[in-house]
């Protein structure tokens, strides 16, 4: 895995297929439960692709963000992911809409509906320089590539511009990108403390993934 990353250009849109496979079955089994038919919203993927894959495992349709649809669905239907997998029951309701499901993301993370481990959608990033005095790892992913979206702002642990993981995906809690600008983000860790450790993890060269906040704004900077 480690050879193949290394010849992406970075900034780099990853998709975790296993984790998309498993969001995917998740939420169509809870539909199934509930006894509801189930339009996936696409705004998140925009991907045929995961369409496919969606209507295989039971999806009835699509949904895309136009006020003709919009007005459309506004009577047979509900949407958003965190109602879809918090409801208790859905009496009255015929059809559910959702789209950040099969990638999930922070803020999702942030009210209970998924763990990090089940976000299935990360940018690449390289580390490009140091700051060593402040415990700062500079990487070449800003807000260009992860968006400005601040949603976990609000909620009770702020992850910033997202959570980091190595090179293969491993969740590094103690890890954020702290901040931004168009092309650099700043990878530090999240209490805030100055950690010299970081220069010999993570030397120039090195591949860092970051998790994003709202994968529907950071999809929407990739082709």
């Amino acid at each position: 895995m480690s050879s193949a990353l290394h010849t992406l250009d970075t900034p780099a849109a990853l998709l975790d297929e296993r984790k998309i496979g498993a969001n995917i079955t998740r939420m169509q089994s809870r539909m199934n439960a509930l006894g509801v038919a189930f339009r996936p919203h696409v705004k998140t993927a925009k991907c045929v692709e995961v369409a496919k894959r969606q209507q295989e495992a039971g999806a009835r349709g699509i949904t895309v963000s136009t006020l003709k649809e919009a007005q459309a669905f506004f009577e047979v239907s509900v949407g958003s992911t965190p109602t879809a997998l918090s409801a208790a029951h859905l009496q009255g309701v015929t059809e559910v809409r959702a789209g950040v499901y099969v990638f999930q993301d922070l803020v999702m993370a942030g009210v209970g509906v998924c763990t990090p481990e089940d976000i299935a959608l990360n940018v690449l990033g390289t580390v490009i320089g140091h700051q060593p005095d402040k415990g700062w790892v500079l990487i070449d992913a800003g807000w260009m590539a992860l968006s400005r979206d601040r949603g976990t702002q609000a909620q009770p642990v702020d992850r910033k511009y997202g959570l980091v993981c190595d090179e293969r995906g491993t969740l590094l809690p103690e890890l954020i990108v702290s901040a931004a600008n168009q092309e650099h983000g700043i990878v530090s860790r999240l209490d805030g403390a100055a950690d010299t450790t970081l220069r010999e993890r993570f030397p120039l060269g090195s591949r860092l993934r970051v998790l994003p906040n709202h994968a529907c704004a950071t999809g929407a900077q990739f082709d």
